[in-house]
């Protein structure tokens, strides 16, 4: 299976970057991933509404270039659904079973994804009410697909 995961942004700190990698290299053996990193804008402290929701669609822009028409897109947003790791492990599953090849995650940026990626999306995935650091939510994605390739392939990790 080809994950994507795209993204608005760059991290910047290392540590995060170690993750990633990290995740990247134990899920090499399960599927292909790629990151795709789309420029953010930057957003000045105080903006009104309508910057940001251009903000919003400047990003939103350039996240839809990069999703394949044929591939299955899963937002990452508030307002979606909240599965445990063993319920994302069995909607891959199903998706691969699905002839589903392409899964493409989206992490917007600060302020969020733009209506239109939310309206491509062919489903919202919410990790929590809470709000996540966007450079955080790719260590925190990238974990917990590793997880549902492994509950899938029925080996151990730890709790």
């Amino acid at each position: 299976m080809n994950i994507d995961i795209v993204c608005v942004g760059k991290v910047k700190e290392r540590y995060l970057r170690d993750a990633i990698d990290e995740y990247r290299k134990r899920l090499s053996r399960f599927a292909k991933i790629d990151i795709v990193e789309v420029a953010d804008e930057k957003t000045p402290e105080h903006a009104s509404d309508a910057l940001n929701e251009q903000i919003k669609e400047k990003e939103g822009e350039r996240i839809l270039k990069h999703l394949k028409g044929d591939a299955f897109v899963v937002a990452l947003a508030i307002e979606g659904d909240q599965l445990t790791s063993e319920q994302l492990a069995t909607r891959i599953a199903q998706w691969g079973l699905h002839g589903v090849s392409r899964l493409q995650f989206v992490i917007g940026g600060s302020l969020g994804l733009d209506p239109r990626v939310l309206t491509r999306a062919d489903m919202l995935l919410s990790f929590s009410k809470m709000t996540f650091p966007h450079q955080l939510m790719r260590v925190i994605l990238l974990e917990q697909i590793y997880r549902a390739f492994k509950i899938n392939a029925h080996e151990p990790y730890h709790k």
